[in-house]
């Protein structure tokens, strides 16, 4: 009703590489992992979307392009065709986690809305490692924590609020 201007219709998707010291850079335009590489020169690029566990870690090629809404690592090359261990990608995500919270674009500015990635919790109680949820920030006055042991669960009350026209 009336003029209005949307945040999302200004978001431009980039391509967000988390560096092996934590620090994210994000590529609004094409960019190849050889250009990458030359910056980083210790390090091999690998895709988020291609890393599971206790399987071995691939470089993604050369000419390759880093492709917008895309997330990836630079990791050490002493990782290179090694199995990814449960702790060690339960780091990297709290270390993409970490990254991702403290870029504030003009989206989020506009949507006040926080986003969390669930941290882990292992059990070395059996060697499975039982990966436990280790808390939940659904943002807002959505949820009410209600804990029991070492299991947290929410419970949710629905808010409603008015919007004046």
């Amino acid at each position: 009703m009336g003029i209005c201007s949307s945040c999302d219709s200004t978001h431009v998707a980039t391509a967000k590489l988390i560096l092996h010291d934590g620090r994210l850079q994000e590529f609004p335009y094409p960019v190849k992992a050889s250009y990458v590489l030359q910056k980083n020169p210790m390090c091999f690029i690998c895709n988020a979307d291609e890393m599971e566990f206790d399987d071995i870690v691939s470089a993604i090629e050369e000419d390759e392009e880093l492709q917008p809404g895309q997330l990836y690592f630079a990791l050490p090359l002493s990782w290179l065709n090694y199995p990814l261990h449960a702790e060690e990608m339960a780091a990297l995500a709290v270390k993409a986690s970490s990254a991702l919270m403290k870029t504030t674009t003009a989206s989020q500015k506009c949507r006040r809305r926080i986003r969390t990635v669930t941290p882990f919790a292992f059990s070395e109680e059996s060697p499975r490692r039982k990966v436990a949820s280790a808390g939940v920030y659904c943002g807002g006055n959505g949820g009410e924590k209600r804990g029991r042991g070492r299991r947290v669960s929410r419970k949710f009350k629905a808010v409603m609020i008015s919007i004046p026209e």
